[in-house]
Parts: C-alpha cells; sequence; structure tokens
C-alpha cells in the first residue's frame, strides 16, 4: 500500500516534467519562391516546412499549367479528364465568381490573352475575325465536372486558374495551420494574404498597398495605404499598372474583358479586395478590373461581404482613391 500511495503522490510531478518539457509556442517562419514568393508567419510550438511545401506541391500539381505534368495540363491536351480534389475546388470556386460577375470573371481567356500578346503587342495585328473565331470556345458555361471528370463542349478549351491561384493557395495554406489548431498567422502568396489573430507585438496583422507607379521591373514599394486585419481576412490586390497601354492619351490596365474579346476599357489601375477567404478577393479584384469602377461600385452594394479600395489616374495623371465605406475600418491611422 505504501509504495501504490508513493506512486501516486509522484503522479502530479512527472506530469509536470512531460508538460514543462513541451516547447513553447513562437513565431514560425516559412518562406521560399515557386512561381512567386511565399511567407508564412505563424505561432506555433515547431516549424511546419514539410507540411506547407508538400501543399504549395500538390497545388502546383493540380493546377498549374506550366507545368505539363500537373492535371491541368492534362486537362487542357485533353489527355486525361480525371481531376482531384484540389482541382475540383478551384474549378468551382471559379466558376461562382463568374455567375456572380456575369462572365467578367472566366477561367477559359487564356486564348484570347494570348492572341493580344503579352503587354498587348499584338494590338495593331488583331482583327475582328480572329477575336470571333477564338470566342467559339471561350466561355466559363462551356465546361463543367461531372463527377471527377472535366467534360468540355470542345476540345480546344483552355483552363487557367491563375486568376484566384495565389489566393487559393493562402487559403489552402491557412486551413493547414488551422488543423493544427493555429490561430495567430499571416500567409503571404505574391502579394495575395490570408490572415488571423495578431502578430508578434499582439496587434493585428498590417498590410500595405502600393502605388500603382509605371514599375516594369517590379521594384516599386511606394505605399498608397496601410490597412490592418482585426479579424480572420482575406485580401487580394489586382494591378496590371506594371504592364498597361495607352489609347487616346489615356492609361489603360492589361486587362481582357472576355464577353466582348477587347481589351478591358476600366479604369482602374489597382483594385484591392477584402473578403472573408483569399480566393474570393482574388477573383473579384481580378474581375472588378475588366468591369471598371462604376460596375464594380454597383456590384459590390449586393455583395456586404466584400471591401474595396480602387486607385485610379484623373485626367491630369493624379493618383486618386476611392474605397468602400466598410474599408475604412481596416485603414491604419
Amino acid at each position: 500500500m505504501k509504495k501504490i500511495i508513493t506512486l501516486l503522490a509522484l503522479l502530479p510531478l512527472a506530469v509536470f516534467f512531460l508538460t514543462g518539457c513541451e516547447k513553447p509556442a513562437t513565431y514560425q517562419i516559412t518562406e521560399g519562391s515557386t512561381h512567386t514568393y511565399y511567407r508564412i508567419k505563424y505561432l506555433y510550438k515547431e516549424p511546419l516546412d514539410k507540411e506547407i511545401n508538400a501543399m504549395i506541391q500538390a497545388y502546383h500539381h493540380a493546377i498549374n499549367p506550366f507545368d505539363s505534368t500537373s492535371i491541368i495540363s492534362a486537362v487542357n491536351n485533353n489527355s486525361n479528364m480525371e481531376v482531384d480534389s484540389l482541382f475540383t475546388r478551384a474549378f468551382n470556386s471559379c466558376t461562382k465568381i463568374s455567375e456572380a460577375t456575369d462572365g467578367m470573371f472566366d477561367v477559359t481567356c487564356a486564348p484570347l490573352i494570348n492572341l493580344w500578346g503579352f503587354g498587348f503587342k499584338n494590338m495593331g495585328a488583331v482583327n475582328q475575325a480572329e477575336i470571333d473565331s477564338l470566342k467559339e470556345f471561350v466561355g466559363y458555361n462551356k465546361v463543367q465536372i461531372q463527377g471527377n471528370q472535366v467534360v468540355k463542349e470542345d476540345p480546344r478549351i483552355l483552363l487557367n486558374f491563375s486568376a484566384i491561384g495565389d489566393g487559393y493557395l493562402c487559403d489552402l495554406i491557412a486551413e493547414l495551420l488551422e488543423r493544427h489548431g493555429i490561430k495567430d498567422y499571416l500567409v503571404d502568396i505574391g502579394g495575395e494574404v490570408m490572415a488571423s489573430g495578431k502578430n508578434p507585438k499582439g496587434n493585428p496583422w498590417t498590410i500595405g498597398i502600393n502605388k500603382p507607379v509605371d514599375d516594369t521591373l517590379g521594384v516599386n514599394q511606394e505605399i498608397q495605404q496601410i490597412i490592418q486585419l482585426p479579424q480572420k481576412t482575406g485580401v487580394a490586390t489586382s494591378g496590371n499598372y506594371r504592364n498597361f497601354y495607352i489609347k487616346d492619351g489615356k492609361k489603360y490596365a492589361h486587362t481582357i474583358n472576355p464577353k466582348t474579346g477587347y481589351p478591358a476599357d476600366g479604369d482602374i489601375l489597382s483594385a484591392t479586395v477584402i473578403a472573408p477567404d483569399g480566393t474570393n478577393a482574388d477573383g473579384f479584384a481580378t474581375a472588378f478590373m475588366a468591369m471598371g469602377r462604376e460596375k464594380a461600385k454597383k456590384f459590390i452594394t449586393s455583395h456586404p461581404e466584400l471591401e474595396y479600395y480602387f486607385i485610379y489616374a484623373d485626367e491630369k495623371g493624379n493618383f486618386i482613391s476611392e474605397y468602400s465605406e466598410g474599408m475604412k475600418k481596416y485603414f491604419k491611422n
């Protein structure tokens, strides 16, 4: 009996040593680059580099059109139409955004983008007949997923999820972190962000919106507005001001209108969108670039889950900011 009592008395001490030896949570950083840089900061007891990098690889295997071995490449080549859950989720998210924006966001727009060329280098060579021929197999409603198979109305249809890609990857990594019970994190994939909780100083995470200055080298870091993220939030900026064209003395961002097949005449140089997740923030930021300010603002009146911060140029070339009423609460004074 004495031995039993002695062992029982030692149990609290043993528990103390077991819990006391557990590593304290500190802010970890996992970073690197693939198609763009990624930097993930999170409060946890150990780094999760292997799991995060494995998720990034799975993401690229599913929807990277520049990888000849990816699922999306097989679908675009019509060599294998079977897809996985990561592909299906990306496809379904794109379809919802396309339906909501009446086709101003379209994952089948790649042939038209290729026709005009990078930076619209083929501006003087494109004609209506070429556009009409390509529009025959452009349209998000001409492709669907049945079971785990992609079904196209025309085999020439090409899919490209780049317009939601970085935001989608932010969501996947955020979900991975949350499965480990992590509540404080900032996922930054090429400037698109998913944030939750507090930063190392115990404050909301803060990020900057860059000024849309002409910057072909991509080195501009001049900040237009600093915003803070007090709750779980996705943030994305679409701004092709580094790749623009000039028509009648006015500068336009490099965006194709999927419905007309022509460069969009939208007046937004930079569109930053706050949404509940990174996928929708990224997708709607792209759609608003094609819509232009007035149509985008009208659209958002019926989508209270979205906030916007637009930058455009006035007649003298000065940058003007315009934002939703709800965006003000994110401004860091």
